[in-house]
């Protein structure tokens, strides 16, 4: 792991210990059915399965997939062992991972789900090969043994009043467009429930979409829909989900010659953060990583060992399959041009040098990253 990663993880350790301190058995008894798998009396020399949605995001590679690694191998002494999958946004082949996982007996798996639903008969096959599941930053359905992720709702509503900051006292002189996520993640329409809570009454929607697969040049098309239908002097503002979809968004909105309108984000990645420098982007979501990271994989250790969740766990959710799943929800935070110091800079995940290369430095010095 490099040394931003280190530096991550290490100002993040206090806060995850104290999430697995704080917790006192709120959380069902997860021992359930851990005696009755085959991975119950492991020590440490288990073996993790980890299952992450694509690529085309850039937090999957460059922070969930290391930091996991890492603190598996910090919880077992070294012995602990990761077995990687990417399905590349295609929810058969994750499903085909998911087979393959089972086959090679891995003792536990962490799977960040394409499709939730496509997910859970893959699920139900590594239940019934007793090996216990963690559903990672979206709520998987079949039969999960734990979930982790940040308060989805909570997202979407920080966007959406980010948006409505921007906007002011002009939030209802124009029309906005609404640019969600995919229909097939749980989490798009939890940051949709969010926003909307939030927006509606108090803005004019003009367009809303659900961006298939997320894909920016999806999210792109869709914005140059808008702006023929809508008009370019018609649109005051744009709500999107994330930092890809923001890129392609905002690409269309520069080729329609619309600028100095509020455009939101999630995942503060980098080309996002730099964006919010130049003024391009209004915002994104920060969502400490290495916390989210650092709890599955306890999560993933304590199940494979067959203890207990109870000292890790302080929640319950619910998916439309089962009931009281033992979880922990990670606070967000607005990133905007007045924070970046004291979040993505502050945390280690970027340095000031990386954020402000030659085109971004006069922006930067403005802001006051030096």
């Amino acid at each position: 792991m490099n040394t931003r990663m280190r530096r991550a993880a290490v100002a993040i350790a206090a806060g995850a210990m104290a999430v697995s301190l704080a917790a006192c058995g709120s959380a069902k008894e997860s021992g359930d059915n851990a005696d009755s798998t085959g991975s119950a009396k492991k020590g440490d020399d288990i073996k993790v399965g980890l299952l992450l949605p694509e690529n085309a995001t850039a937090r999957y590679e460059k922070f969930d997939r290391p930091l996991i690694e890492k603190k598996v191998k910090e919880l077992t002494g070294g012995k602990g062992e990761v077995v990687y999958a990417n399905a590349k946004q295609d929810a058969s082949t994750q499903n085909q991972q998911v087979d393959t996982m089972v086959t090679n007996k891995v003792d536990v798996l962490i799977v960040d789900a394409v499709d939730s639903k496509a997910i859970a008969g893959s699920v139900k096959k590594a239940k019934d090969a007793n090996i216990p599941v963690v559903a990672y930053d979206r709520l998987a359905e079949g039969p999960i043994d734990a979930y982790t992720s940040f308060d989805n709702e909570t997202v979407g509503k920080t966007q959406g009043e980010a948006l409505l900051k921007a906007l002011g006292s002009k939030a209802k002189d124009g029309q906005i467009v609404m640019m969600n996520g995919s229909s097939t993640d749980p989490n798009a329409a939890q940051f949709k429930k969010g926003a909307h809570s939030v927006l509606d009454g108090k803005v004019n929607i003009g367009r809303e979409y659900d961006t298939k697969e997320w894909k920016p040049e999806n999210a792109n098309a869709n914005m140059e829909g808008a702006i023929s239908a809508l008009g370019k002097d018609k649109i005051i503002g744009v709500y999107s989900a994330n930092d890809g979809m923001a890129g392609g968004i905002i690409t269309a909105l520069k080729a329609a010659g619309i600028a100095d309108i509020p455009v939101t984000g999630q995942d503060a990645e980098l080309s996002g953060v730099q964006r919010i420098v130049t003024g391009e982007q209004y915002m994104s979501v920060y969502k400490p990583y290495p916390q989210e990271a650092d709890v599955a994989a306890e999560m993933a250790v304590a199940l494979a060992q067959g203890k207990s969740l109870d000292s890790i766990a302080k929640d319950k959710v619910d998916s439309p399959t089962t009931k009281a799943i033992p979880s922990v929800l990670v606070p967000v935070v607005s990133l905007t041009k007045d924070n970046i110091n004291d979040t993505v800079i502050k945390d280690g995940i970027y340095t000031v040098s990386e954020i402000c290369t030659g085109k971004y430095k006069a922006a930067c010095d403005k802001i006051g990253l030096k």
